[in-house]
């Protein structure tokens, strides 16, 4: 952690010296300490647009959590449903999300239901992938043993591959809660009054540049949160996962 905090110092230093010192108008590229003026002077904005964004992150992540792992079991269940639906879900991962972001609002509305259909649909694929091949990784021999007991395939998949596929399946939300803060501020873009994508949407045309930094910076923060949580989850729900604190390199 401490090596990621020196990072972002040195980073921030080389941007403050290059915004000060490269000719470049603050409208363009405001300085980190400007970044950081907006994030005090604009703070009950931001907290605000936060909240909603918030939301919408953690409602959109828990969905396509529930529609991934749903969707990664019924795959793995039935192979003709593998077959048919596997590569319909490589190919909706090659759809632009500006494309789909306005349809969506016209068929929901400006609500929630739209934000959370775009961040379901950006982020539900690394979970499905994540969640099978978890599946196909569990031990055969534990189901060998099950069905020397007469386990039913339902019991199969309840005492040994749900357990399993779980690890598999908050490995895939951690990976998408980048792609789920990408997912909402498209989703705002296309229409919203409230959320971080708005203010950004709003800043730059007022040449309020450092105040859509302080969004963005604020967007960064909260992923990095929202990965640790998921992160905590895992250790919590999966402790049979953790890694040997000896070997860490954390």
């Amino acid at each position: 952690m401490i090596y990621a905090v020196l990072i972002v110092i040195a980073l921030g230093g080389a941007w403050e010296l290059y915004a000060r010192l490269g000719h470049v108008d603050d409208f363009i590229l405001p300085a980190p300490s400007d970044v950081a003026t907006a994030l005090w002077d604009d703070r009950a904005l931001l907290a605000d647009n936060l909240g909603v964004t918030a939301q919408e992150v953690g409602l959109g992540i828990l969905a396509a959590l529930i529609t991934g792992l749903a969707l990664a079991i019924l795959i793995h269940l039935s192979p003709t449903l593998r077959r048919a639906i596997y590569p319909l879900l490589v190919g909706s991962q090659a759809v632009p999300i500006v494309i789909v972001a306005p349809l969506l609002v016209v068929w929901f509305g400006f609500g929630l239901a739209p934000k959370l259909a775009i961040i379901t649909l950006v982020c539900f694929f690394p979970v499905v992938v994540t969640t099978l091949d978890a599946l196909r990784r569990v031990d055969p021999d534990q189901r060998r043993l099950l069905r020397t007991l007469d386990a039913s395939r339902m019991q199969e998949l309840r005492w040994v591959e749900l357990p399993a596929a779980l690890p598999g399946a908050i490995s895939g939300a951690r990976i998408a809660v980048a792609i789920a803060v990408i997912g909402a501020v498209f989703a705002e873009y296309a229409g919203s009054s409230a959320g971080l994508g708005n203010v950004i949407l709003q800043a730059i045309p007022q040449l309020e540049t450092a105040r859509a930094y302080a969004a963005v910076v604020l967007l960064a923060l909260f992923a990095v949160l929202l990965f640790a949580l998921l992160g905590l989850a895992e250790r919590l729900l999966v402790p049979w996962t953790r890694t040997d604190p000896d070997r860490s390199t954390l």
